[in-house]
């Protein structure tokens, strides 16, 4: 496994690579992108794209312009996606993110925290748009869901 971290750029080295964008919380909430690798476990082949920088400066409008530019291009060239919603924050941007994505055939892996203010809304509308996509409640789970569809390609 490898991780790319933003502001990095991933680019294919070989048709093995599957390429999974770790999208949910980053500001007000735990570095859960940190050690979600290990719940992962080492899989070949596999990308996991970090979005969560080291230095984010919120109040640059130019490194906000970058980030988003960044997170758009890596979630379009990932081949599957990862969302966790912590409790800490309401993460409006991976809402919207979820809600684009989850309107696509491509593959949408979802957890959210018990604590997580909205995730009745998270299963209400999954269950609408997709209803083949499990919300999980713990990391692990999200986790193993992950590994399970690798295996599977």
């Amino acid at each position: 496994m490898k991780i790319i971290k933003c502001p990095e750029t991933y680019t294919k080295a070989s048709s093995q690579e599957i390429p999974v964008f770790m999208a949910g919380g980053i500001s007000n909430c735990p570095d859960w992108q940190a050690w979600f690798p290990m719940l992962v476990g080492e899989l070949d082949d596999v990308i996991l794209i970090n979005p969560r920088r080291d230095d984010f400066d919120t109040s640059d409008p130019e490194m906000t312009k970058k980030q988003i530019t960044w997170e758009h291009s890596h979630l379009t060239r990932s081949y599957a996606i990862l969302f966790w919603f912590p409790e800490e924050t309401l993460c409006p941007i991976t809402l919207y993110e979820l809600g684009r994505y989850a309107s696509i055939v491509k593959p949408v892996f979802v957890g959210c925290h018990p604590g997580y203010q909205r995730k009745a809304d998270v299963d209400i509308q999954l269950s609408l748009i997709r209803p083949d996509i499990i919300v999980r409640d713990n990391m692990a789970d999200l986790a193993q869901d992950l590994r399970t569809w690798i295996k599977k390609n």
